[in-house]
């Protein structure tokens, strides 16, 4: 509603510029000039450091436990460059990472041309998007990472199966989410450019980031976690926050290109 009489004030506006012969436009629009490159954010997946393969084969986290992956997927929000002075914030920033989509494992950004040494994001979907009812593309509740408007978004989800999984059919599933309070699973990243390294926006080329996740992050450090004592965690709370709290820091800039 609110869109729509935004709308239809510019409506009224327009009609009224023209009645006095004079042009008008929108407060909002970017100046036609303003130069923007191409950057590509590519993630790939690992288990300690070895590329994650759905069921596939059996890995071991630091606890000795065996268990393989079947789901692996996240949220990635409110993305933003930048080189301590200044910053350039993708609109509309909501990307859906899934192990099981190539497609997703990639995208583009459209930010100013500068030279950056930093990239920060969110890892889940911010508390306003949580509760702003039914929405469209990665935030659309078709894709499997929503639970209800009062519990909002799955931010992470990883299911598998372990055989010290005492569940039916020894599986594992850890639906992570909850956007407010003191277990909110919400975590800002921040991730250095490797030393010496700079990404250098420029008009008309394209560059790249590509970002590893190391799922092995999940199970450690600062919370040790045990599938044997945790292979179910699919409500916000203290157990979701500690597992957030150790996969904040399964991040790492691998590479930068520069075209």
């Amino acid at each position: 509603m609110e869109k729509a009489t935004r709308y239809r004030g510019w409506g009224l506006l327009f009609t009224a510029t023209i009645l006095l012969g004079t042009a008008c436009s929108k407060k909002d629009t970017p100046a036609p000039d303003e130069p923007v490159g191409v950057v590509t954010l590519s993630f790939s997946h690992t288990v300690k450091g070895v590329p994650m393969v759905l069921n596939g084969p059996a890995y071991t986290n630091a606890l000795g436990e065996t268990y393989t992956i079947r789901k692996f997927k996240y949220y990635i929000s409110n993305i933003v460059l930048g080189n301590g002075s200044v910053s350039d914030a993708e609109k509309e920033s909501y990307h859906l990472v899934d192990q099981a989509s190539t497609a997703s494992l990639s995208f583009n950004l459209l930010p100013k041309v500068n030279s950056y040494t930093t990239l920060s994001f969110v890892l889940g979907v911010d508390s306003l998007r949580n509760v702003s009812g039914a929405q469209g593309g990665a935030l659309d509740p078709l894709n499997d990472m929503f639970w209800t408007w009062t519990t909002g978004y799955i931010m992470a989800k990883m299911e598998g199966n372990s055989p010290l999984s005492n569940q039916p059919n020894n599986r594992i599933e850890y639906h992570l989410g909850g956007f407010s309070g003191p277990h909110s699973v919400l975590k800002k990243i921040t991730l250095a450019l490797p030393p010496g390294k700079t990404l250098d926006v420029r008009k008309g080329q394209i560059s790249a980031i590509r970002i590893a996740a190391d799922l092995d992050a999940w199970w450690q450090q600062p919370n040790s976690i045990s599938i044997a004592g945790l292979p179910i965690c699919t409500t916000p709370g203290a157990q979701a926050k500690a597992i957030a709290d150790n996969y904040a820091k399964m991040f790492t800039i691998t590479e930068v290109i520069n075209n």
